[in-house]
């Protein structure tokens, strides 16, 4: 059974070759630079071919909440809608590291999805994964303490890792509280209960797991896999 996920990759994989056969343009961005400047329509989809994107969602009143993050062989947004959503112009999109990707303007999307099954499948898995992720965070945001999002967070990261033998979160104290909504210091209180439990390692900027076993066990019951 599929659990949530923050991290997209490989979902377009299959695609690939569809999408390079389209209409394109293929562009570089560097790291820390924005896919599109901030509080502007989105306009474009964005082929990942080579990096990292973190997308969030920025208050009106500056507060900024991470949503997910997106490499190599997604697309984002995977939508192929016609709608307009004042929300949207809220959705940020930063390189967290250099990136090639390919540009595709919505309406030529759109158009693709529309003309080819194998592209339309994985738009539906990817629209699927994401509602997973909004319906995972509404429930787990309104129930949850901070211990337990904080475990469920670091387990769902740590879960993607390739390396079974060295799990990593490669995230900063500073990007669990905003992907949680919490405050900083709670953050930095349960990562210290962690750390003194053998839970877990902190580092600059990511955090190590060694002990898994352990920290699935004290994730709540939506989080793991059954």
């Amino acid at each position: 059974m599929l659990i949530p996920r923050y991290y997209f990759t490989n979902d377009f994989n299959r695609c690939q070759n569809i999408l390079f056969h389209c209409l394109h343009h293929s562009e570089h961005y560097v790291k820390g630079e924005y896919l599109w400047k901030p509080g502007e329509p989105l306009t474009q989809c964005f082929y990942i071919v080579k990096g990292i994107a973190r997308a969030a969602v920025e208050h009106e009143d500056g507060y900024e909440k991470i949503q997910s993050f997106h490499t190599k062989g997604t697309v984002y947004p995977g939508s192929a809608h016609k709608n307009v959503f004042k929300i949207e112009n809220a959705i940020t999109l930063q390189a967290l590291t250099d990136m090639d990707v390919w540009t595709f303007e919505r309406e030529d999307y759109r158009d693709m999805v529309l003309n080819s099954r194998e592209l339309t499948a994985c738009v539906l898995d990817w629209y699927a994964s994401y509602i997973n992720l909004l319906l995972y965070e509404t429930a787990h945001q309104e129930y949850n303490r901070s211990f337990s999002k904080l475990c469920n967070l670091l387990f769902l990261f740590a879960n993607q890792s390739e390396d079974e033998n060295h799990r990593s979160v490669h995230l900063s104290q500073d990007d669990v509280a905003d992907i949680l909504t919490i405050n900083r210091g709670i953050v930095s209180r349960n990562l210290a209960r962690l750390r003194a439990d053998g839970i877990i390692i902190t580092h600059r900027n990511w955090i190590e797991i060694t002990d898994f076993s352990r920290l699935e066990s004290l994730c709540s019951s939506e989080t793991r896999p059954e």
